[in-house]
């Protein structure tokens, strides 16, 4: 869990960039993120839920270190992780999204989609616009890919939903589970994570069999 110095120097960065499952694992085992949460954003219907997300768009919110990662590091995973939708207009539930949550992430945005651009020679359709309000997802939307391994839930006592959605843990896990994440970083942050034996293993297996599968929903 983080401590006290974490919670003071920690920031927020919220994207819409296709399937937001894909998202919560790419974002959950990055070093310097300290938990994600999956949701509705970007539009204006009040309580949207996954049935009825009115103009709302699928995002990934993530409360990240500054000091261990950069926004403009996330910036680059967002450009080159996206599934569809960073060149071509689709429907707004999964289209491209940057929320910024102050000036300097609006400036950042800005200067990295142009720089993107020019590397690829395309237009994004991407738009960049003010962060407003955040509405969390169902609960079987929350770490997704982790919600299919129950024996790990169980094992480390993440099976209420509320801590799902909050843990740490559970953003890592999410991410490690899905092949985001080296094994080689795994096995650094492992002493951190407070695994069992048992459970150290049979996440170092799927991160073994998921590397370089793709985060796909």
């Amino acid at each position: 869990m983080p401590g006290q110095r974490d919670q003071v120097m920690s920031k927020r960065a919220t994207f819409g960039m296709g399937c937001f499952w894909a998202g919560d694992s790419l974002f959950g085992a990055l070093p310097g993120v300290i938990r994600t949460c999956v949701g509705y954003a970007g539009g204006t219907k009040e309580s949207p839920t996954y049935r009825n997300m009115g103009d709302h768009t699928e995002v990934i919110d993530i409360e990240y270190n500054p000091e261990l990662v950069s926004y403009s590091y996330l910036l680059d995973l967002f450009w080159n992780n996206h599934e569809y939708g960073l060149t071509t207009k689709i429907k707004r539930q999964y289209m491209s999204l940057v929320l910024y949550h102050d000036e300097e992430q609006r400036s950042l945005a800005a200067k990295s989609q142009d720089l993107k651009q020019r590397e690829v020679g395309k237009v994004f359709v991407t738009e960049i616009r003010k962060f407003t309000k955040f509405y969390a997802a169902e609960d079987y939307h929350q770490k997704y890919r982790l919600q299919q391994h129950p024996w790990l839930l169980e094992s480390t006592n993440l099976t209420i939903p509320e801590t799902l959605r909050a843990s740490p843990l559970a953003a890592k896990l999410n991410g490690y589970i899905a092949g985001a994440g080296s094994l080689e970083q795994f096995r650094q942050e492992l002493p951190r994570l407070g695994l069992n034996e048992k459970a150290a293993q049979y996440v170092t297996k799927h991160i073994i069999e998921n590397q370089g599968s793709g985060l796909y929903c």
